[in-house]
């Protein structure tokens, strides 16, 4: 069993960096700012905080955990909003760090009872491994590690590289229908440790969503049925996950597949709660967990699957904005905000 967590780890750790794939999240829904720069400021209110964080297969040895802090301002006078987004990754048992801080600026154009929104995402990101930790073939023998063995392999000069990283997105609302798309690493940095050129292959996104109103003529009810499908490429990797979501009142229950390349990938069952609403100042705090299921070769039992939290506060910073006769939310039509 050493002997295979060892060869686990080599695997996670050789796909990682020879493919380089973004990590996705199951909850994106919760971290619309990572899935599309144009749903900054697309939301209820004027200042909103999103934190997330995904704990990936948290059986096999060497971590695999991501976290997205976002906020963003939405500046209705600008018809549009400005973010920042601070995304971290730690990988594997040589810990690959990665640190991405993004700026984002996004501008709406509304018609009817529609809204299709731009954003633009520049930042830089720091990588770093720690080649102590990793353990070679000359380390290994029949019995596994070797006590005290010491590698003969060459270790790259460089562990620690910065490169500026950009993206872009386009998000349409349309009554009832939200889609979208929006593309990563635009630039294609280079992230090679060792000098060779090894760029960073772009990531493009697309999705939809429709929301099917269950009370259609009771103006007071939220309850609503909401299917949803996102696909993920980079590289020669495709994902995409495909479900749906129950909501009524401050409750939100989610069903996911998800699947890569062809293969089985995940189930994922999902809950969100509004812990507390105020409607005459639109303040939000929401909170969110999901569980995957694996479906693939790695198994359940050898991964025990994997967990993500998240946590979203929305704000009005002048409440009384609307009653001086001011909409502080500008003239805008229908938002992403109306799906989740």
């Amino acid at each position: 069993m050493k002997k295979l967590h060892i060869i686990i780890v080599i695997i996670l750790m050789t796909g990682s960096l020879a493919r380089a794939q973004d990590n996705i999240y199951s909850q994106f829904y919760n971290a619309p700012i990572y899935l599309n720069p144009a749903l900054n400021g697309q939301f209820d209110g004027d200042l909103r905080v999103n934190m997330i964080y995904r704990n990936q297969w948290s059986q096999v040895p060497g971590p695999l955990t991501y976290y997205t802090c976002s906020v963003d301002y939405s500046i209705p006078s600008f018809d549009g909003g400005v973010g920042l987004m601070v995304t971290k990754a730690s990988e594997g048992t040589a810990y690959l760090n990665k640190t991405n801080i993004s700026g984002i600026y996004s501008y709406s154009v509304s018609f009817d009872n529609s809204t299709l929104s731009f954003g633009l995402q520049a930042g830089a990101t720091n990588s770093s491994i720690d080649y102590s930790k990793l353990i070679f073939l000359d380390q290994l023998d029949a019995e596994g590690i070797i006590p005290g063995a010491t590698s003969g392999a060459s270790i790259p000069e460089f562990n620690n590289r910065f490169y500026f990283d950009a993206g872009a997105g386009v998000n349409l609302v349309a009554g009832d229908l939200m889609i979208g798309t929006s593309a990563q690493h635009l630039n294609q940095p280079n992230e090679s440790f060792t000098g060779i050129n090894s760029p960073l292959p772009v990531r493009v996104n697309g999705y939809a969503s429709y929301k099917i109103h269950l009370n259609p003529y009771d103006d007071e009810s939220n309850e609503s049925f909401i299917p949803s499908v996102v696909v993920y490429h980079q590289a020669t990797s495709t994902s995409y996950s495909a479900g749906f979501q129950y909501k009524n009142g401050n409750v939100n229950v989610g069903l996911w597949y998800r699947g890569t390349s062809g293969q089985q990938d995940a189930v994922v069952i999902s809950l969100i709660f509004d812990l507390f609403t105020r409607r005459d100042s639109y303040d939000k705090l929401r909170f969110g967990i999901s569980h995957d299921a694996t479906l693939s070769g790695l198994g359940y039992s050898n991964t025990a699957g994997t967990t993500e939290g998240a946590l979203d506060y929305e704000t009005t910073l002048n409440p009384n904005a609307s009653s001086n006769g001011t909409d502080y939310r500008g003239n805008y039509g229908n938002k992403c905000y109306s799906f989740y």
